[in-house]
């Protein structure tokens, strides 16, 4: 059974924030993303973490890509990773990403947004997954290499992870995962998210008209939103957005799959509320995904007034 997003339910996974705080109190979140000719993919999602509270946000990217990137980004840290010829992830990138994610204490890792999947970069991915444990966003690209595993491969890889994780599936993305077509998901797209949290124990956020999200038992349908979300980059804010807020709804940093729904509620709802905000200034046809972190703070302002 299916239960509707309402303001007054997400203004309570919102936690107050102490005033005797320091930044790691709010999360240490650490985005691997961008290539040549998606750099912006990268840039939306860390700022989007940061508008959605984040006490740190480092940006791991290829080396070449870092400094244009880097004066785009004043708050956030940036770090270059080994790279391919084609200025994309390169498997040699794994040992760096562990070595950062030891020195800073990384909470939860964001991982996909404009990554592309160049053979080094489906090798990097998967063996991050192989080998990183700690709390994980999937998104975009990263969600393409997977799809590229048998089914009985994804099952064994996840079933080996400890941490949480939560997979963030457009319909397109979601056909591939499944092996279905984008058609068969969008008639049932309930179940089919339900069917995805169920195989890989993970939360499944399936974006679109209502988007799901699901652990595989409680299903959750947003209620904000409106056509000008569909477009390029918006899914990318969605996914810094949701490695900002997991650490925040978390008691005693306890990462699991619940606080991982809470996290995909708030951070949904949210994202939809900012469209909401963007498109009664820009239109929904003028709306672009940039102008969704710079409404994120009145949207918080008013779902706080919820409480």
């Amino acid at each position: 059974m299916e239960q509707n997003l309402t303001a007054r339910y997400v203004a309570g996974l919102l936690p107050p924030r102490p005033l005797k705080s320091h930044k790691g109190d709010f999360g240490r979140v650490l985005i691997v993303a961008g290539s040549r000719g998606m750099t912006g993919a990268s840039v939306l999602a860390a700022s989007a973490a940061m508008r959605s509270g984040a006490g740190l946000v480092t940006l791991a990217l290829p080396n070449s890509q870092q400094a244009v990137v880097a004066s785009q980004l004043v708050e956030v840290l940036t770090y270059p990773l080994p790279e391919t010829r084609q200025a994309t992830l390169h498997l040699r990138a794994v040992r760096e990403i562990q070595k950062l994610i030891d020195s800073r204490g990384c909470d939860v890792l964001v991982l996909g947004p404009g990554l592309s999947t160049h053979p080094q970069t489906q090798k990097a991915v998967l063996k991050i997954l192989a080998l990183i444990d700690i709390p994980t966003v999937l998104d975009a690209d990263a969600l393409n290499i997977l799809a590229t595993l048998a089914p009985p491969y994804r099952k064994k890889l996840f079933s080996k992870r400890h941490s949480p994780v939560i997979v963030t599936p457009h319909p397109g993305e979601m056909s591939r995962l499944l092996g279905v077509s984008i058609s068969q998901v969008q008639k049932d797209r309930e179940d089919r998210a339900r069917y995805l949290a169920k195989e890989l124990g993970v939360v499944c956020v399936l974006k679109g008209y209502r988007t799901v999200i699901t652990d595989g038992t409680k299903t959750f349908l947003n209620s904000t939103g409106n056509p000008g979300l569909a477009k390029a980059g918006t899914g990318d804010v969605l996914a810094g957005m949701l490695g900002a807020f997991w650490p925040q709804v978390c008691i005693s940093r306890r990462f699991d799959n619940q606080s991982a729904l809470k996290a995909s509620c708030l951070a949904v709802y949210v994202h939809g509320l900012c469209g909401d905000l963007a498109a009664k200034e820009s239109t929904e046809q003028g709306l672009l995904a940039r102008d969704l972190s710079r409404f994120l703070p009145r949207a918080l302002r008013k779902l706080k007034s919820r409480r």
